[in-house]
């Protein structure tokens, strides 16, 4: 190739020629729709084909994101806001050669509650990963809140066909745009691993249990996150529900409303300051993937369980203190006490369970230095609860049928908040896409030659999964528990935090992973 084909890069996909750009290494194709946009009367269906282009489109700038609010957390992590629109549909590539040499490829699928995020945030940016691990990798954008999560089939008796998976669909159909045309960019189409944080790992784990799914993926890495974030079909109905009732729409009335009406719309439903339609009877995210019994037919976790995924490599894990990020900063969090702490569980756990799980979480907090006050082992609590117990879970299951499974937590504290947060949600990002030394990233992600080293080795074994389904540790089973480590003290441990998890074994999975 060329100096100008390497400046310049241009690709003929399957729809029509792309122009990209060369840096440091690293070819990039950005914005590139692969769906037709869902706008119109497309709003609410699932992703149609998108169209062909005459010449050569320019893919050098990304894609539009999905309509969202602001979130609640940009003083922590720091805003980062692009141009949003219902025509959302885009995936951007990073590569390290447009060529035949069949490299792993990696589908990111970004976290936000379902509400929030794009695949263009800045700790999303691709080229590091690729370049370390010779890796093809993707990242996608699809539709978020009440154009992507709410069920509208029953309570506008079909004449809006939404199930509440539209997101899921969009992933699916950025999965097949990479089956039809990431060999031209130096991908294996026998080689796709997918992997996401938070909703984007929730997403991964519904992924393993979608008939529409199956053979579009080989491997996969859910990330503080797993199969157990879904809302069953009364509880999607009820979101239905609360969207016409706040809005006083019909069918037709809610395809016209503008997205400015749509955002609030999902501010409502998301806060449950919906008359008759509290966060008691939506879930504490509302806007999540339905088990609708077609798109998803039965819990993700019941369908792995019996082994839907049975050819799937799975590394799955968690950070160390997720709940940190939502939980820390917040007085009535802080202020807790035994009462007040036994009373919130209660809402989210069998009664019987509460006094023997909160025993544990104190005799795990001494054990690990931490005064066990009420606000620590609520927290505690509601990390595994969401995020480090679904992970296991899976592991546990999917063992049963392939031995391929990987356990990682993440210990590295991040110095935001004076080192308030600790090891806390969405801190293992820019760690494993090797971002966190970017401009502005360094207040919540930390620097110095630790985190070099630390980036290094999460690099390493994200690519290695990648590559040859395991990461370099020893696999998972339910005896010996082994668990990588990741952080100032990378190691393998074996059943990490086992008082915390034994206390669980009696709670049904339908108690795991909600907010």
């Amino acid at each position: 190739m060329n100096t100008a084909e390497t400046s310049s890069p241009i690709v003929e996909t399957n729809i029509g020629k792309l122009r990209g750009s060369y840096r440091e290494g690293t070819f990039s194709f950005k914005g590139i729709p692969y769906a037709a946009p869902p706008v119109g009367e497309r709003r609410w269906l699932p992703p149609g084909d998108p169209k062909p282009w005459a010449g050569v489109k320019d893919a050098v700038e990304y894609g539009k994101w999905a309509l969202q609010n602001k979130s609640d957390m940009d003083a922590v992590m720091g805003s980062e806001q692009g141009e949003q629109s219902e025509d959302c549909l885009s995936l951007n590539i990073w590569t390290p050669g447009i060529d035949n040499d069949k490299r792993p490829v990696m589908v990111w699928l970004h976290g936000g509650g379902f509400t929030i995020g794009a695949g263009s945030q800045g700790v999303y940016e691709g080229g590091t990963l690729s370049r370390h691990g010779d890796l093809v990798v993707v990242t996608i954008n699809y539709r978020l809140g009440t154009l992507g999560f709410v069920n509208l089939n029953e309570v506008t008796n079909g004449k809006i066909p939404a199930t509440g998976n539209e997101g899921l669909l969009d992933q699916v159909k950025a999965l097949e745009w990479v089956q039809k045309n990431i060999a031209l960019f130096g991908g294996d189409t026998n080689n796709v691993t997918i992997f996401g944080e938070s909703a984007g790992g929730m997403s991964v784990g519904a992924l393993l249990a979608l008939p529409a799914a199956k053979g579009l993926f080989h491997k996969a890495i859910p990330q503080s996150g797993a199969c157990h974030t879904v809302a069953p079909l009364e509880t999607g109905i009820k979101v239905g529900e609360a969207l016409l009732k706040f809005t006083g729409l019909d069918a037709d009335g809610l395809r016209q409303m503008t997205a400015e009406e749509l955002k609030k719309a999902q501010r409502r439903i998301e806060g449950g300051r919906v008359e008759g339609y509290p966060l008691s009877v939506l879930g504490g995210l509302p806007l999540r993937p339905v088990v609708d019994g077609k798109v998803i037919p039965e819990a993700p976790v019941d369908a792995v369980r019996k082994g839907i995924a049975k050819d799937i490599p799975i590394l799955a894990g968690s950070t160390l203190d997720e709940w940190r990020l939502f939980g820390a900063m917040q007085p009535a969090i802080k202020k807790l006490d035994n009462d007040a702490m036994h009373k919130r569980l209660s809402y989210l756990l069998p009664e019987h369970n509460v006094a023997v799980i909160v025993s544990a979480y104190q005799d795990g907090l001494n054990a690990r230095g931490i005064d066990p006050t009420p606000a620590e082992v609520f927290m505690a609590i509601q990390t595994d609860r969401i995020f480090r117990m679904p992970a296991i879970r899976l592991l546990e299951q999917q063992s049963a049928h392939n031995k391929n499974v990987y356990s990682y937590l993440f210990d590295w504290q991040s110095p935001a908040a004076r080192g308030a947060l600790r090891a806390c949600h969405a801190i293992e990002l820019a760690y494993v896409f090797g971002t966190y030394s970017k401009p502005g990233a360094t207040k919540f992600y930390g620097q110095g030659d630790q985190a070099d080293a630390l980036a290094e080795q999460t690099m390493t074994a994200w690519a290695n999964f990648a590559r040859y389904g395991e990461p370099g540790w020893s696999a998972y089973d339910p005896d010996k528990r082994a668990t990588q480590i990741l952080g100032e003290n990378c190691h393998v441990e074996n059943a990490p935090l086992e008082v915390e998890r034994a206390a669980w074994d009696d709670v049904e999975d339908t108690y795991l992973g909600s907010l």
